[in-house]
């Protein structure tokens, strides 16, 4: 009897906030809400992008008894670092440039509320500092004063990065990390919620359906395979995006496989290079912003061996002194790259081209000295910031600007992407 009743209950929350699906995951942790809500504890929910954690900070306010009172969702990741503080706690008239009236920060105006912060793991160490007097004592001060005040705020936080870490790499506080995890609610993401995934599928195909008075789309069974198969890394919100897709562009009702995979994404495509680890405690990939780097060194690398080739071949070709003391002098810089098989090919090119360059007048070389040769090596590094460049004007291009999704493609946080478009002058691209 209390079984049954326990599922009733998970039953009329899915229904009253919209959740879809019945995998034992996503109900456990519906339950974790459910036994957290009537208390004042903080909670850290963890879980991909686009899992819906936001609808799991929802249930807990709801089911509180803060629920007639304010619910403030704020994204950390897109506040730019000079101005967070002044938006979570306020600020006074004068604190700082632009500043021409008194202001209430967010924990002034969720008081005896609940205040939702995602991804927290991108907040700023110094902000990390002010939110744990926050949380231990319930006061804080507004940027440009020296007055404490009180609040009363639920704190409910969220990532979809590792934070156990993110506190070894000394880029969250250890303590306000077991200070937020009083209570820990994990999201699963769309691969391992087996079914659901047919589910959301047929829910987005019939919203579509209704809103625009067409058939909805439905699957066929080998079709059905291919979306168990596909890792959907932008989990629900990119299966909403391809339902409505197909649904719009296609003008088969029918969807089998062929159809289906001209849809889904390869991501073998993708120019973001895949992490090196796994989170064991929230299943999320921590793609960051070191990683894209390692990828554009990965490439500069390569150029660098082929054009250190080329300036070989090139003094070799001279056939004079200077270019072999040249070559001696700066031997370390072709000391990555075979120098006798470049030399066998350069003879076997000789011999076979020998009739053609005896008719031909040989090119004039001009040898560079031993500061070109280092200058050119120091200039392709330089370059590294032209790659960070292009590849943020294409993730931009490709999703027509929205900066959410951009971010997400390049695998970095939101407020990083505006820092680097604001860096590289990119806001009227």
């Amino acid at each position: 009897m209390l079984r049954r009743n326990k599922d009733f209950d998970i039953q009329s929350i899915k229904q009253r906030f919209g959740i879809i699906g019945n995998s034992p995951l996503l109900n456990q942790a519906i339950e974790r809400a459910v036994l957290v809500a009537p208390t004042d504890l903080s909670v850290l929910i963890l879980g991909e992008s686009g899992v819906g954690k936001e609808s799991f900070a929802k249930i807990i306010h709801e089911l509180s008894p803060r629920r007639h009172n304010t619910f403030l969702a704020i994204n950390c990741g897109a506040i730019p670092e000079g101005t967070i503080d002044s938006e979570l706690f306020g600020h006074e008239k004068g604190a700082f440039t632009g500043a021409t009236e008194a202001r209430k920060g967010f924990f002034e105006v969720a008081d005896k509320g609940t205040l939702f912060l995602d991804e927290i793991g991108e907040m700023p160490l110094g902000t990390q500092a002010r939110l744990l007097r926050v949380l231990e004592y319930g006061e804080f001060i507004r940027v440009g004063s020296s007055k404490v005040q009180k609040t009363d705020v639920r704190i409910i936080a969220a990532t979809n990065v590792n934070l156990e870490q993110a506190v070894r790499e000394g880029k969250f506080r250890e303590d306000l990390y077991y200070r937020l995890s009083t209570m820990t609610i994990y999201v699963p993401p769309l691969r391992e919620r087996g079914n659901d995934i047919f589910l959301l599928f047929q829910k987005f195909a019939i919203d579509f359906a209704e809103r625009y008075r067409v058939p909805p789309i439905e699957l066929t069974e080998d079709a059905m395979e291919l979306l168990r198969a596909y890792r959907f890394p932008g989990n629900i919100r990119q299966l909403r995006n391809l339902v409505y897709q197909i649904s719009l562009t296609t003008p088969q009702r029918k969807i089998n496989a062929e159809i289906l995979s001209r849809f889904l994404p390869k991501e073998e495509r993708s120019m973001v290079p895949m992490p090196l680890h796994t989170s064991q405690n929230n299943g999320a990939q921590d793609l960051n912003e070191r990683e894209i780097l390692y990828k554009v060194l990965f490439d500069m690398r390569r150029d660098i061996t082929e054009l250190k080739k080329l300036v070989f071949q090139l003094i070799e070709l001279s056939g004079s002194q200077a270019g072999e003391r040249i070559i001696e002098e700066h031997k370390e810089l072709f000391q990555d790259i075979d120098t006798q098989e470049l030399r066998r090919e350069m003879r076997l090119i000789g011999t076979r081209s020998s009739s053609k360059e005896a008719e031909s007048t040989p090119p004039t070389i001009e040898l560079p000295d031993s500061d070109s040769v280092i200058e050119i090596e120091a200039e392709e590094s330089l370059s590294l910031e032209d790659k960070e460049k292009e590849m943020i004007i294409k993730a931009l291009k490709k999703h027509n600007h929205r900066r959410r999704a951009a971010a997400e493609e390049l695998g970095i946080s939101e407020r990083t992407l505006y820092r680097k478009i604001k860096k590289y002058g990119l806001e009227n691209l």
